[in-house]
Parts: C-alpha cells; sequence; structure tokens
C-alpha cells in the first residue's frame, strides 16, 4: 500500500517559480514522488522521484534538511523540526537518496578559521595527530568536498579549468611546515601586500598570507567541474583538516571583518590574472557576499566581476570559506551569470557546510 507522509513546516529555496512562495510549504511524499504545496491558495508541484538526483536528507540535532537536483536546479527544504525525520529517512532511503545524521558533539567545538587556497607564505606551525588514522582523518577530509553529483545535470570534469591557477590540481598533500622566504619583487609579495592593506593589517600579524599564518596537516582539493549552466560555470573546491581547533580560533578577529570578503576574492582574482599575464597584477577590493546558511558553522566569502585573456565575456568570480570543527573549505567558482546563479551557490555552500559538520557525512 502507498502510504503519503504528510510534513509541514518547510522553507523551499529557490522558488519553483520566479518571485513564487518559498514559505510556509508543506511537502507530500510517497513512493511516487514528492508534491509541494505552497502558497495562498496552495499551488501544488508535483515531481516523480525519476526526475530528481542527488537526493540528500540531513539530519541536525534540532534542524532537517533535504538537497534534491530537479531540471539542473539545486533545491534545498529546512524545517526547524526534526518531527517527521524517521519517516522521511525510510522513505527516501527507499528511492536510493542519501541520508546523514549529524553526530552529535559534547563539550566545546571551536568552529573557526580561514583557508588560503594553493600555497602560501609565513611561519607555519604544525602538530602531530592524535586519535584518529591518517588514513581516516584524509578519507574524512576528501569527503568534504564537491562531487560531479553536487552539480547540474550534464555537468562534467573540466578539461583546462582556470581555476586551476588559484586551486592547483586535484591531489591530496600534507602541506610543508618549513618557512618560506617571499621575495618583494615578487607577484606573490604584491598580492599578499595589496590584501594587508586592503585589510588594515600588517605583514607579522596577518594569518591569511602573512607571518602569523599556520598550514594545516593535511589538504585534499577535489576535481574542477564546468557545466553550461548559468551561461557557464567551472567550480572547484579545496578541504583542509587542522590537527587542533584552537589552530583555527586566532584567525576568526581577521575573518570576521567587514572586509575579509572583498579583499579576499581580490587577492585570488590577483593570483589567477598573474599565473595568466605572467606579471605582477594587484586588483581593487570585490563585493563581500555572505551566503544564507542553515547549518552550524561560519561561512564568508566575496565576489568580482573579472576580465580574462581569450574571453570576451566577462566572469563573476566567487570566492567563500566555510569552516567548522577541524575542517576549512574554500570553494570557487566562475560563472557568467552570477545573479542567477547566486542561489546555486548558496546551496553549494550549504552542502559543504553540511559535510564539514558533521563526521559521518559522505560526499557522494
Amino acid at each position: 500500500m502507498n502510504t503519503t507522509l504528510r510534513s509541514e513546516g518547510w522553507v523551499v529555496q529557490p522558488s519553483f517559480v520566479p518571485h513564487g512562495p518559498t514559505a510556509p510549504v508543506t511537502l507530500l511524499i510517497d513512493e511516487a514522488g514528492i508534491t509541494q504545496l505552497a502558497g495562498d491558495p496552495n499551488v501544488a508541484w508535483q515531481t516523480p522521484w525519476s526526475e530528481m538526483t542527488n537526493v540528500q536528507l540531513i539530519r541536525f540535532q534540532r534542524k532537517a534538511a533535504l538537497f534534491a537536483t530537479i531540471s539542473s536546479v539545486r533545491y534545498c527544504w529546512r524545517n526547524t523540526s526534526v518531527k517527521d525525520f524517521d519517516a522521511l529517512r525510510e522513505i527516501i532511503s527507499a528511492q536510493g537518496g542519501r541520508v546523514i545524521r549529524r553526530k552529535r558533539h559534547f563539550g566545546v567545538l571551536a568552529t573557526v578559521a580561514v583557508v588560503v587556497t594553493a600555497s602560501f607564505a609565513g611561519t607555519i606551525s604544525s602538530y602531530l595527530n592524535r586519535g584518529s588514522s591518517k588514513a581516516s582523518i584524509i578519507a574524512d577530509t576528501q569527503a568534504v568536498n564537491l562531487t560531479l553529483k553536487d552539480l547540474p545535470s550534464g555537468s562534467s570534469i573540466a578539461t583546462s579549468p582556470l581555476l586551476s591557477y588559484i586551486f592547483g590540481s586535484s591531489a591530496i598533500s600534507s602541506p610543508s611546515t618549513s618557512t618560506t622566504q617571499v621575495s618583494k619583487t615578487s607577484a606573490w609579495y604584491a598580492i599578499e601586500s595589496k590584501f594587508q592593506s586592503c585589510m588594515g593589517v600588517s605583514l607579522e600579524r596577518d594569518r591569511v598570507f602573512g607571518l602569523a599564518g599556520q598550514m594545516p596537516k593535511y589538504q585534499v582539493t577535489s576535481k574542477a567541474y564546468s557545466s553550461t549552466s548559468y551561461g557557464g560555470l567551472e567550480v572547484v573546491s579545496t578541504t583542509q583538516y587542522y590537527d587542533k581547533t584552537s589552530m583555527v580560533k586566532r584567525d576568526t578577529k581577521e575573518m570576521t571583518s567587514p572586509k575579509f570578503g572583498g579583499c579576499f576574492v581580490a587577492a585570488n582574482e590577483s593570483i589567477l590574472l598573474s599565473a595568466l599575464l605572467g606579471s605582477k597584477i594587484t586588483e581593487s577590493a570585490g563585493t563581500n557576499w555572505t551566503p544564507l546558511t542553515f547549518v552550524n558553522g561560519w561561512a564568508r566569502g566575496g565576489i568580482k566581476v573579472i576580465s580574462l585573456p581569450t574571453i570576451s565575456t566577462k566572469l563573476t568570480l566567487v570566492i567563500a570559506v566555510v569552516t567548522s570543527g577541524h575542517y576549512e573549505v574554500t570553494l570557487g567558482g566562475l560563472v557568467t551569470n552570477w545573479p542567477s546563479s547566486q542561489l546555486f551557490f548558496a546551496n553549494i555552500v550549504n552542502t559543504l557546510l553540511a559535510r564539514a559538520s558533521s563526521t559521518t557525512s559522505k560526499a557522494l
């Protein structure tokens, strides 16, 4: 017998139609698919399971989230109640979806840090890992990153990604703990100096590019992916594991500066352009972007419209930093149509944050 679960109190992003209702939403879920009821009077949108991909149900301590990709759009429903979670879990699991339970953490959990993609200069410290095996930590770190199934249908692995000039190639590494001296005539010195000037912080106190910085114990970079969605899209992520959460606490004050997002995206633009053009380039600050999140943790970002050689259309560079517990994740994107892709990037940020905040979460 086909039993329908009626679950109320949801909020959906993005809306199913332009400027359509997003709350309150009632979901009717059964073996056939999901029916969403929203608006006044209620309007029903019916979607069979066959038209949904990468379905994920996530439980937090007092919240639930449901993700699904429909017609190349990544939708997220969230609810402040978990009373229907067990019933939802059975249906989602039966349809081949991924169910994630966030493990409860006891005691104080510090959840702030900064991620610098690729390598950076500075005085660096590292600590011996205690408790978990190297293989287990690397596997968990790798599982946080983006996968092809997180992206619109039709996406693929990028063959010559531009973002590789910022993030490097897909790899697992244990960053060096040696001190690197940067020449004052180098492009890197110009970039870090511009960032410190933008932020109003000295070289000695800067924890992003400067001498107060520290390297993670392990770093894993995803493959870069591309899509024709939003006029053309490229995305990649890097996840870093720090042995102690105390190592990242001290970065909080610098990152929570209202200038951080714009300064950080400009620094990454300079890295990209310097690599492509072979000269020193320091760009003006971009625009701060704070993606809407509902997962415990920290997320900040920045956007900047950029012009690249050999590409006639201007692109928007998107950089977001996500941190939770031992993890620090940087998301990078290049997209033609930023306004229309903003909710897509926000949903990706929530996906990464959900994985980083759950030690049992694995990327599909």
